[in-house]
């Protein structure tokens, strides 16, 4: 751990280190499962970013804004959104129904249970975890009452000029 970093209750650090991974594996169970069972990409996406807030409870927002990278996650949920779109539109392409599961039919159809369907989850999933993990990076740094993280070397929110 970074020795500039202070942690002020070690009952909040200790929870954060036990519950964290847990919430990971569960919210990428989810999303991995989800187009077979209750749930999906959406909730296990939520999950996922929710690991996000146990970091900021347990060790503040320094540490938080460290280890996530606002910049990395603007630009991964973009790619996100263009995969699930390019998806519904192979969709399009090859049944001329927008989202359409096509890689369920012929071939492919035997190796993968969901078809399309599974890869959309996958890109909703990713969305999700990637938009509200920077959400909840903006609303941390609201929070703490600063917009920039001059030590960190990100910006969150543009500065009012």
């Amino acid at each position: 751990m970074n020795p500039d970093i202070k942690v002020k209750n070690i009952v909040l650090k200790c929870a954060a280190d036990i519950f964290t991974p847990p919430a990971l594996v569960f919210g990428f169970a989810v999303i991995l499962h989800g187009q077979l069972s209750p749930g999906g990409g959406f909730q296990g996406g939520v999950i996922v970013a929710a690991a996000v807030l146990m970091l900021f409870i347990g060790y503040g927002y320094r540490f938080t804004a460290q280890a996530l990278n606002a910049e990395a996650l603007k630009k991964n949920e973009a790619f996100a959104a263009s995969c699930y779109i390019a998806l519904a539109l192979v969709g399009v392409l090859a049944s001329a129904e927008f989202c359409g599961n096509v890689f369920s039919k012929g071939h492919l159809g035997n190796l993968l249970s969901g078809g399309s369907i599974m890869f959309m989850n996958y890109a909703v999933g990713y969305k999700v975890l990637t938009g509200v993990g920077c959400l909840l990076l903006i609303m941390m740094s609201m929070l703490t009452g600063s917009q920039t993280a001059e030590d960190t070397d990100i910006e969150l929110l543009p500065k009012n000029k």
